[in-house]
C-alpha cells in the first residue's frame, strides 16, 4: 500500500473545502467529510462520510473531480466512496421516538386533489434510490391510496404477537389502513376514533431500521391531521399545492397549523405547475402560475420544485409501478431524485441530532 503524500492530502482537503453543491450549507471541509484516503491497487481511494443520503451529490463531486480538478501528483484513477450515516433528529413536537425510525417526514396538503399521495410515494422511492432505508405510512385514513399506487392492493400484513409486519415493495416498506379493508369497506369513524386508529397502526407496525419514514398525511386542517401532528414524533413537514389560488389559500391554512405546533416546514412543492402539449410543445398554465413561488417567498421557505402536469405519473401509479421505478432514467424520475436530495439535506440542516442512533453504509 502506497502512502499518501502530505501535499496530496492537502490538495484533496482544499478541493473538498471549496466544492459547492446545492445540498451543502457548510463545506465538506467544515463537515470533516474526509474519512479516509489511501492508495490501493494503483487507485486513489477517497472515502467521505455525510449525515444524510448524498448519492447524487457524490456523483456530482466525481464529475467535477474528473473534469476540473488538477491534482498534479495523481495520474491514476480516483475511486470515491461514501459512508452514509443518517443520525436521528429530534422530533419537533417533543413526542417519544418510534423504535427503529430515525426521522418522520410528513407530506401534507390542506386541500385534497393536489397530488399529495403521488408526491409522497415517489419521494419515498427516490430517498431509497439515493441510499436511504425508507418506509412509507399511509395516514390518509379515508382515502388510503398507497396500496394501489405501489401495486400491493389485496396483500395483508402478517400479524406477529399483536403487531404487524409491514408490506414490502420496490425496495421500501409500508403500511396502510387500506391493507386491512376490503374493496367495499370504508372506515366509518369519527375524528377521535380515526386518529387513534391511525396512531395505533403506526406504532404497532414492526418497522425495520429506517432512516426516513414518509407519512402521507390526511388532507385539510381538521381534527385528524391536527391530532396526528400533535401525537406523532414528526421531524418536519413538506407542503403540497397547485398554482391555483384556492389551493394556495388552503395551503396557507396548513402552514398556520404547522407553525402553531412549532413543526418546521422544509418547503413547498407546486404540483401541476404547467402542461406541455405533446403535439405542439406549447406550455400551458392550466391552473395559473406563480402561486407556489409567492407562497414560498411569503413564508420564507424554499420552493422545492414545480412538477408539471404529466399524465404519465398517474398512469404509472394506476399500474402500481411509480415513475421512479417504471422509468428510473427519465426526466420525471430525475425530478423526484432532486426533490429527495433537497429534503434529506434540509432535514439535517434544520434538525437537531440526538443520541447516537447512527446507521452507517458504504456507497460506491
Amino acid at each position: 500500500m502506497k502512502l499518501i503524500n502530505p501535499s496530496l492530502l492537502q490538495q484533496i482537503e482544499y478541493y473538498l473545502s471549496n466544492f459547492e453543491h446545492p445540498t451543502l450549507q457548510r463545506s465538506l471541509g467544515e463537515l470533516e467529510a474526509l474519512q479516509h484516503c489511501e492508495w490501493r491497487q494503483k487507485t486513489l481511494q477517497i472515502v467521505l462520510k455525510l449525515p444524510f443520503v448524498w448519492r447524487r451529490g457524490l456523483q456530482d463531486l466525481q464529475q467535477v473531480s474528473q473534469s476540473s480538478w488538477k491534482i498534479s501528483s495523481v495520474d491514476e484513477p480516483i475511486n470515491w466512496r461514501l459512508l452514509t450515516f443518517v443520525a436521528t433528529l429530534k422530533p419537533a413536537n417533543g413526542q417519544p421516538l418510534i423504535p427503529n425510525i430515525r426521522n418522520l417526514i410528513a407530506v401534507h396538503s390542506a386541500k385534497g386533489g393536489v397530488g399529495k399521495s403521488s408526491i409522497a410515494v415517489n419521494l419515498a422511492l427516490a430517498l431509497a434510490a439515493e441510499g436511504g432505508r425508507v418506509g412509507l405510512f399511509d395516514a390518509d385514513i379515508y382515502g388510503p391510496s398507497i396500496p394501489t399506487m405501489l401495486g400491493t392492493l389485496g396483500q395483508k400484513p402478517h400479524i406477529q404477537q399483536q403487531h404487524m409486519q409491514p408490506i414490502e415493495a420496490h425496495g421500501i416498506v409500508m403500511n396502510s389502513i387500506g391493507y386491512l379493508l376490503t374493496d367495499r369497506q370504508a372506515p366509518l369513524w369519527r375524528g377521535p376514533m380515526a386518529s387513534r386508529a391511525v396512531e395505533q397502526l403506526l406504532r404497532e407496525t414492526l418497522w425495520p431500521e429506517l432512516d426516513y419514514l414518509v407519512i402521507d398525511m390526511p388532507p385539510g386542517t381538521g381534527d385528524i391531521p391536527l391530532t396526528l401532528a400533535q401525537k406523532l414524533p414528526i421531524t418536519a413537514v413538506i407542503g403540497i399545492t397547485t398554482p391555483q389560488q384556492v389551493a394556495i389559500s388552503d395551503t396557507q391554512h396548513g402552514f398556520h397549523l404547522w407553525r402553531h405546533l412549532n413543526i418546521p416546514v422544509l418547503g413547498i412543492v407546486e404540483n401541476m405547475s404547467h402542461y406541455y402539449c405533446p403535439h405542439c410543445n406549447q406550455q400551458e398554465m392550466i391552473f395559473g402560475s406563480g402561486g407556489g413561488q409567492k407562497l414560498a417567498e411569503g413564508y420564507q421557505i424554499p420552493l422545492l420544485g414545480q412538477l408539471p402536469l404529466q399524465p404519465l405519473v398517474q398512469q404509472h401509479l394506476d399500474q402500481g409501478i411509480p415513475t421512479v421505478i417504471a422509468q428510473p432514467q427519465s426526466p420525471l424520475a430525475d425530478w423526484f431524485y432532486h426533490l429527495a436530495d433537497q429534503v434529506a439535506a434540509l432535514l439535517y440542516w434544520q434538525g437537531e441530532p440526538v443520541g447516537d442512533m447512527i446507521n452507517i453504509r458504504m456507497c460506491d
